[in-house]
Formats: C-alpha cells, sequence, structure tokens
C-alpha cells in the first residue's frame, strides 16, 4: 500500500478467493493478554493511555504539550449481513467490512446468521492511543491482536476469546481488528484517543491470506501461551 492510498473499508481491495491462515484462539486473561491490553471489571474511569505527539527531531515535545486530544467515546458494533461481517464505530465514525464467513466469491446475498469463523482481511493499530471494548450484552466475543511494530508476520498474530464478563483494554501500537460477535449481531462501548491516527495492514494484499478466525471458545487454557 502507497503512502498515499485511502483504505476503503466499505469495498475492501482483496482477490475474490485466497488460501486461509489459521489464526490460533486463547482465552483472554490476565497472564495472557500481558504486553497486549488487559481485561476490564467496568469502564467507568479507565484512564485510556494517550501518546505524545512525536518529536520531529532532536528538539523534544515540551513537557505536558502533545497529548492533549483526550479521548472520544461511543459505540462499536458488529453484525452479520448475510455472510459479511460489518462493524460500525459510531466514535470516530466509521463503517467497515470487517470480513465474510467464506472466500467473496462464494458469498451469498443471504446466509446463516450462526457462523463458524470470519476470514479477515485486515489490521491496523492506533498509534497516538488504546482503545477500550466493553460489552453492553454479557456475551462472548473475539478480538484478533498483535504486539507492536510494523514488521507485522501472520504467526505473531492470535485472538483473543472473553466470555463477555468483562471488557477487553488493549495498550497504544497493538495490531487489532474491530471486535468479532459470537452472535448474530453485539454492541460495544468503545473508548479511543481522539486524535485516531491508523496504520493499516492490507493482510489479504500483503501475505496473500485471509486470517481465519474461529468463532468458538477455545479448548485449550491460555496459561504457558508464549508470545511471539
Amino acid at each position: 500500500m502507497s503512502d498515499s492510498e485511502v483504505v476503503d473499508y466499505l469495498s475492501p481491495n482483496v482477490p475474490a478467493l485466497l488460501p486461509w491462515h489459521d489464526v490460533p484462539v486463547i482465552k483472554a486473561t490476565a497472564d495472557s493478554l500481558a504486553g497486549y491490553g488487559c481485561l476490564v471489571d467496568k469502564p467507568e474511569g479507565l484512564a485510556i493511555e494517550i501518546v505524545p505527539w512525536p518529536a520531529q527531531g532532536w528538539r523534544s515535545i515540551d513537557a505536558g504539550t502533545g497529548d492533549e486530544g483526550g479521548t472520544v467515546a461511543g459505540v462499536f458494533h458488529s453484525h452479520w449481513d448475510g455472510q459479511v461481517l460489518k462493524g460500525r464505530n459510531d466514535a470516530v465514525g466509521g463503517d467497515y467490512v470487517l470480513g465474510w464467513a467464506c472466500n467473496p466469491q462464494d458469498v451469498a446475498q443471504t446466509g446463516p446468521t450462526e457462523v463458524e469463523r470470519v476470514l479477515l482481511w485486515h489490521m491496523n493499530y492506533h498509534p497516538d492511543g488504546g482503545q477500550l471494548f466493553y460489552p453492553l450484552t454479557k456475551q462472548a466475543f473475539l478480538v484478533p491482536l498483535a504486539l507492536p511494530g510494523d514488521d507485522l508476520s501472520l504467526e505473531k498474530i492470535v485472538a483473543f476469546w472473553c466470555d463477555g464478563s468483562q471488557g477487553l483494554y488493549i495498550h497504544p501500537n497493538i495490531w487489532h481488528e474491530g471486535v468479532f460477535p459470537t452472535t448474530a449481531k453485539q454492541s460495544f462501548h468503545d473508548e479511543q484517543g481522539k486524535v485516531h491516527a491508523r496504520v493499516s495492514c492490507n493482510i489479504a494484499q500483503e501475505f496473500g491470506v485471509f486470517l481465519n478466525v474461529p468463532l468458538t471458545e477455545p479448548l485449550i487454557k491460555s496459561e504457558g501461551y508464549a508470545h511471539v
């Protein structure tokens, strides 16, 4: 992707057919989320990390400046439209095609609302601040994540299964995508940095695969999971 290219999230620039790369799913716990973020009991009073504006040269940013944009809050909606998973982030006015239940060439106009997977085409991170997803209903959800670094690789990507009793907070610079519901639709309280800088990776174009994220609860325990 060139520096000037604008990502069209409602009409992804991806092939109609690609191989699938299986993403491991692990249960979200305090231990397994170390480095990525943490589970949140309640959204009220949570301090969203804001990263100061970076210095452009050898002169430093004045203390107390560069991090004054604050946060913005709203509702993140995820829902299945046939075999297409769509998202809407009211906090930043974004609408997205998050993925599909099958290769895009096989998508039907109508389909089952209970699906086994999401085929993911894209991930991004926010260098200006962290982000909170808190379920408005106590239903399980998944979020794909990868640790910071522009040299993203498929082996670094995992998906965290959250049982819905708590929210998920991720640190700045953590690769992620929108929240994946385990039901036909779910909504989440969303809070994030107001600047909303975004760095994107078109997985389909860059790696020639779709990420296959199963929407089933993992059978293995997350304790002892080794971060790549």
